[in-house]
């Protein structure tokens, strides 16, 4: 990556000025001045890639930055759309197509009056920049004042979001107070009285890297205490003090987007966003009922072969055994690296092509793991050495039972979210396409198409797997119909909560962590159902037109080996693989 920043320094430069159409643009080129563009935006996205020019820097968090990126866009889509399509190969038309919609989506987002919305029930400014070292290189003196300098310009960060979430308040597009109960914990967790013990100073809790001189790593560190204790600290507590007293009181009662200023069609931009098809509301409400219905029916069946009379009787069972859950977060955080080591070993016999990049399993960060999901994964940096990581919630012990955890990793490590997003670093495709490209649908849509995969790597063993494994197919199911329920049927949050409670054997706690998400982040549920339906029949059509010569490793490269794509290319590149395996 260092050997294409002349290249890099040139563009940003050359972007600095208006950009004109020209017909003899190359597409090439023309995507090279794209994602120099994103990673001038994106400063710490470019550390991760080792880009020294950008060390130091962060990203602007304001409304005018938002509106000068979408007028970037719309000036590189009319320089894109002076390309003849028609004469690229069928490769880069399908560059031109992802690079095509991502600049119309970025410019049709910024249009809704719900770009002023920049944090979720779950995520906010703070808890990113406080997370900022879990993607930055940490070899040597640069890379810690690099740190040290970004943590400088945290008060910065903070007064810019709060000044645009001012915007919510004052346009009626504020988060509805049903999702946002207890938000104010994920600001207090982070003010310590002692900065050695903070999150922003995580770095220097690591070993040392062997090169660098104890006493710059000493100075560097007091230089990061200073900065805790005098900026990021007072700034924390500005945040929250806003919060209580300006931004929750403002919050909005109802919990649909769609009650919102152009709420509706917000939400059909969002559905479009997030599942790459033109579906309407209704019509993935459909599909959920319809899934719905059939997982119920398969429930049943695992229920009768545990004994049980009734899928109730045994999610009940399963609920409150306490046999089935952890006494301890290390005893639960053992029970995935046990599963997560057996998967480790079915890999080969389902995949051509394996990933160099190895994953980790760390702890969710306390102070938001009461209100955020069972677990997530954070993508590795083969450019700086940085693995990706599967983290697991250790908190309500309680609510994370055992039979769920074979669903829960193949999704987020292997053959799930860490499999396919450490393969897309690996191609030889665009740097656009590896790290700027993630097609929700696509990505998800594997995760849950991972969970699958389970059943033939014998993961499900036992009835209680078994039912973890439909309860996780039909929690991704009813996000179809509980998402759509709120955000355009005038849905509440209990009657969303009842009908998961009544569909799934997933926990109080879970479910209701769950709905908050949908209700603060309009969409993106409806995408793993959506994507992995399509990769399932995708499968049962070659299975079909292939037959004895399906090869399934054959398939799941094809799937994976363009990285994240949107649905209907997927659809095109695995059609095109079947009719070349059959000629």
């Amino acid at each position: 990556m260092r050997a294409n920043m002349a290249m890099v320094s040139a563009v940003a430069l050359a972007l600095s000025a208006p950009l004109l159409a020209a017909p003899s643009d190359d597409l090439n080129s023309l995507i090279d001045d794209y994602w120099a563009y994103v990673l001038d935006q994106n400063p710490t996205l470019a550390s991760s890639l080792d880009i020294a020019e950008a060390n130091g820097k962060v990203a602007s968090y304001t409304l005018e930055t938002q509106d000068a990126q979408a007028e970037q866009a719309s000036v590189l889509l009319k320089r894109l759309e002076a390309i003849d399509e028609a004469s690229l190969t069928a490769a880069e038309k399908v560059n031109y197509g992802i690079l095509r919609r991502t600049l119309q989506q970025t410019i049709e987002a910024n249009q809704y009056g719900q770009r002023v919305i920049n944090f979720t029930n779950r995520s906010g400014w703070h808890q990113n920049f406080a997370g900022l070292a879990n993607n930055l290189p940490f070899r040597n003196a640069a890379d810690f004042q690099s740190y040290n300098n970004r943590l400088k310009q945290y008060a910065k960060v903070n007064d810019e979001a709060i000044a645009v979430a001012n915007e919510a308040i004052k346009g009626g597009y504020t988060l509805p107070c049903v999702a946002i109960e207890n938000y104010e914990d994920s600001i207090t967790g982070l003010i310590v009285e002692d900065a050695k013990e903070s999150r922003f100073y995580a770095p220097y809790k690591r070993n040392k890297p062997a090169t660098m001189d104890q006493k710059d790593f000493e100075g560097l560190a007091i230089q990061a205490e200073v900065t805790i204790n005098a900026l990021i600290r007072p700034a924390l507590q500005k945040h929250y003090d806003w919060y209580v007293g300006e931004y929750k009181p403002a919050c909005a009662k109802a919990p649909g987007v769609s009650a919102q200023p152009g709420g509706d069609d917000y939400y059909a931009f969002r559905i479009r966003q997030m599942t790459t098809t033109d579906l309407s509301a209704d019509q993935v409400h459909n599909i959920g009922l319809s899934e719905v219905a059939r997982i119920r029916a398969e429930m049943e069946e695992v229920a009768a072969e545990a004994g049980f009379d009734s899928r109730e009787a045994f999610i009940e069972e399963l609920r409150t055994n306490p046999k089935y859950y952890a006494k301890t977060p290390e005893e639960l955080l053992e029970k995935v690296a046990r599963v997560t080591k057996i998967i480790d070993g079915q890999m080969p016999s389902l995949f051509g092509r394996l990933p160099r990049l190895p994953y980790g399993i760390k702890e969710i960060p306390s102070e938001i793991a009461e209100g955020t999901t069972t677990a997530y994964y954070n993508p590795g940096s083969p450019e700086i050495g940085i693995a990706g990581n599967y983290y697991v919630n250790t908190s309500k012990l309680d609510q994370r039972p055992f039979w769920e955890i074979p669903a829960l990793s193949v999704h987020e490590g292997v053959p799930g979210h860490h499999h396919q997003i450490a393969l897309q670093q690996e191609l030889e495709i665009s740097q656009f396409r590896k790290y700027g490209a993630f097609f929700t649908a696509f990505v998800e849509g594997w995760g849950l198409y991972s969970e699958r995969l389970g059943i033939e790597m014998g993961l499900y063993d036992t009835p209680a797997k078994n039912m973890g494994r439909l309860s996780y197919e039909m929690w991704r199911a009813c996000r179809l119909v509980v998402d759509t329920g709120i955000h355009s049927k005038g849905w509440s949050k209990q009657k969303a909560i009842d009908y998961m409670l009544d569909n799934t054997a997933l926990t109080e706690a879970n479910i209701e962590a769950e709905v908050n998400r949908y209700i603060s982040w309009p969409g993106q549920a409806l995408a793993y159902k959506l994507g992995e339906l399509k990769i399932r029949e995708l499968r049962t059509l070659a299975e079909s037109e292939l037959g004895a010569d399906f090869d399934l490793r054959a398939f799941h490269d094809t799937v994976l080996e363009q990285g994240s794509v949107p649905l209907d290319v997927l659809d095109a590149h695995v059609k095109n693989w079947i009719a070349s395996q059959k000629g």
